[in-house]
């Protein structure tokens, strides 16, 4: 049986690790990010790589209302069930909530809230009505601990939190599974030019591994938090 994973944001980091790791187990994916050529160079390279994985995609800017929509909509022309969904699309700005300027937590909510509420609620009546689905939230450690320098990404991954608690009491009784992942400092884009050395930081095919072991549990079963930090602890921005 054909199996679909949905992961807005794929083509770095977490995002893409996920997307590989689907594929080795043969499930097409369904992506998007900002940058048409970096998708087309994931098209490629799966499909290349995974031959029994089809790859779908569409450039959208999920903090964009129309450019969501638009995207949802290519989604469901598809017309596939979505077995997996990961909520993954992010942005990082540090900053101070004095400092910062006043148009930083619009687009911290929109991007890293708005987005996974909206793509959520496009899919899971599908998912009810089969009674099957796993939802995974990307949220974030700044999620539960508040950084000096997190500002509106602490106050949006707080909100991505809550509302990911909330899913999980709705629809439990619909047997629709929803983990919320909180990784710690993950060595990705995010953190370019810092001066540390790569094991100071998670793997992004460690966050990767962990969400596809929590998805293959059985039905009885389900990791509500996936909570991941380096080895030696956090690391402040």
């Amino acid at each position: 049986m054909q199996k679909y994973i949905l992961v807005t944001g794929g083509t770095k980091g977490i995002g893409r690790a996920i997307i590989e790791r689907f594929a080795v187990e043969g499930f097409h994916i369904i992506t998007c990010s900002r940058q048409e050529g970096e998708l087309r160079k994931l098209k490629l390279d799966i499909q290349q790589k995974y031959t029994f994985s089809k790859v779908f995609y569409r450039a959208a800017d999920l903090s964009d209302s129309l450019a969501l929509q638009s995207f949802l909509d290519y989604v469901h022309s598809l017309k596939v069930k979505i077995d997996v969904l990961v909520n993954n699309t992010g942005i990082f700005l540090p900053g101070k909530i004095h400092e910062e300027p006043d148009t930083v937590l619009k687009h911290m909510i929109e991007t890293n809230l708005y987005s996974a509420y909206f793509v959520t609620k496009s899919f899971v009546g599908d998912m009810i009505k089969r009674r099957s689905g796993h939802i995974f939230n990307m949220c974030s450690t700044a999620s539960i601990t508040p950084y000096t320098n997190g500002g509106s990404y602490c106050i949006s991954k707080f909100a991505l939190y809550g509302m990911t608690k909330v899913l999980r009491e709705e629809l439990k009784e619909h047997n629709v599974k929803v983990t919320a992942v909180l990784p710690g400092a993950t060595l990705t884009a995010s953190w370019e030019g810092v001066d540390l050395p790569a094991s100071r930081f998670i793997r992004a095919d460690d966050v990767a591994n962990a969400i596809f072991a929590t998805y293959q549990l059985s039905d009885s079963a389900v990791v509500e938090e996936l909570l991941i930090r380096p080895q030696l602890g956090d690391i402040e921005s």
